[in-house]
């Protein structure tokens, strides 16, 4: 589907209501959560953002607003009254609830990494857009899978290779490498204050100890909206193990239950 100014790539899983839009986390693309949405009622829409998968990778805009905008054009499209989004996801849609409060009755924000203060991490994302530049999609591929800290991680956990391989598939490296860099310097929001008005429910899930989504973050964010709920997990590995009761959870949650 288009939007503005990209060709936006969708999935759709289930049927029925709720009509809920997915959208996925930096680097990611629809397969992030596909493995889960089919446990979650009604119809899910999973996306690429521009820049990613199979979406288009227009020249220049990669804000938050920007992300919000692809967001918002396929939540119209398909008439989701629901918003899941994983870290940038959850960026995206706090950019857009911050101009409209009400835009969706209910969302999740999976390990949100970003408000109003600079993102800490530049520098190493700067070397990850750098890594991605001038390859084709396999060359790219290649260069993300052989980085030593990766290849230690898949001796010790060798199913998150195909996984990576998964969510490491994007048609323009190069568009990559510009949301990347654009978007790590911008922020969804100049004024955190704004999301007081958002009144309607929304579920908030962190990790402690994770650098790039912090816990705090989670706890600021449900001070902030009086209507939020706040899941805290004590490691990525208690995550994992919770994935079945999270799931339901988040079903339950969309449900209006």
């Amino acid at each position: 589907m288009r939007s503005e100014d990209a060709d936006l790539y969708v999935e759709v899983d289930g049927e029925g209501e709720p009509v809920t839009v997915v959208a996925h986390g930096l680097t990611n693309n629809r397969n992030e959560l596909a493995a889960l949405t089919p446990y979650v009622p009604g119809t899910k829409v999973r996306f690429d953002f521009r820049g990613h998968g199979r979406s288009s990778a227009p020249e220049r805009g990669y804000r938050f607003a920007d992300f919000a905008r692809d967001l918002d054009a396929v939540a119209r499209a398909y008439g989701a009254t629901r918003a899941v989004g994983t870290s940038l996801g959850a960026g995206a849609i706090a950019s857009l609830l911050a101009r409209d409060p009400d835009r969706f009755e209910r969302t999740v924000w999976l390990l949100p990494a970003a408000l109003d203060l600079p993102f800490p991490f530049v520098e190493r994302y700067e070397r990850m857009a750098a890594e991605l530049e001038g390859k084709t999609p396999e060359e790219a591929l290649e260069a993300i899978l052989s980085r030593p800290e990766r290849v230690a991680e898949y001796v010790r956990t060798p199913w998150k290779l195909e996984l990576d391989r998964m969510l490491w598939d994007h048609d323009h490296p190069e568009g990559l490498a510009r949301a990347i860099r654009e978007v790590i310097r911008d922020r969804p929001m100049e004024d955190r204050s704004v999301l007081r008005r958002v009144t309607r429910p929304v579920l908030i899930v962190c990790i402690e100890g994770d650098e790039i989504h912090p816990a705090e973050l989670g706890r600021i964010l449900h001070e902030l909206m009086p209507a939020s709920e706040l899941v805290v997990y004590s490691s990525q590995e208690a995550l994992f193990a919770a994935l079945p009761e999270l799931v339901e959870r988040v079903g339950r949650f969309l449900l209006g239950g």
